[in-house]
């Protein structure tokens, strides 16, 4: 029995090939790009998870939605911190630098909102934030298991 090759179909189911890999292909590197970092919202209204170095955190709260998300999420993150200004406002792009007690960089970032989330190992820190030029210094112990939090506030400033 012969079997006729009908170059046509051929070329339909190449071409029907090459598009389901072109598809596939950018939606894995839409999906890539997308969790790459700030600006992102991961669905949930909380920003995109970032990294630097083995340091995990998450910064925002700029909106209602992406505050009480980061809101709920902040007794699974060991370091939590908050950015406030004169009354009850919040402010955003504050410099934020970890140093462990060594006084070597952990973590060095701008949080894109009021709230940080930081995955930190369990150990002393020294946070630093800087709004407008004007730095404060906390020293925090991050617990093995729970959570530490703290507040900068640059009422008085």
């Amino acid at each position: 029995m012969r079997i006729r090759r009908d170059p046509h179909v051929f070329i339909a189911a190449a071409l029907s090939a090459a598009l389901a890999v072109s598809l596939a292909d950018g939606a894995w590197a839409q999906q890539a790009t997308n969790n790459s970092g700030a600006g992102n919202n991961n669905g949930g209204g909380m920003q995109q998870i970032q990294r630097q170095g083995d340091i995990e955190f998450v910064s925002g709260g700029v909106g209602a939605d992406e505050s009480h998300a980061l809101e709920r999420a902040r007794s699974q993150w060991p370091l939590g911190l908050s950015f406030t200004g004169s009354g009850l406002d919040y402010v955003a792009d504050v410099q934020v630098r970890i140093v462990d007690p060594h006084n070597a960089n952990v973590l060095n970032a701008t949080s894109q909102g009021p709230y940080m989330l930081v995955r930190l190992r369990p150990g002393r820190y020294t946070v630093h934030a800087s709004y407008k030029g004007n730095e404060q210094s906390k020293a925090v112990t991050v617990p093995a298991k729970g959570s530490a939090r703290l507040t900068f506030d640059w009422a008085s400033q």
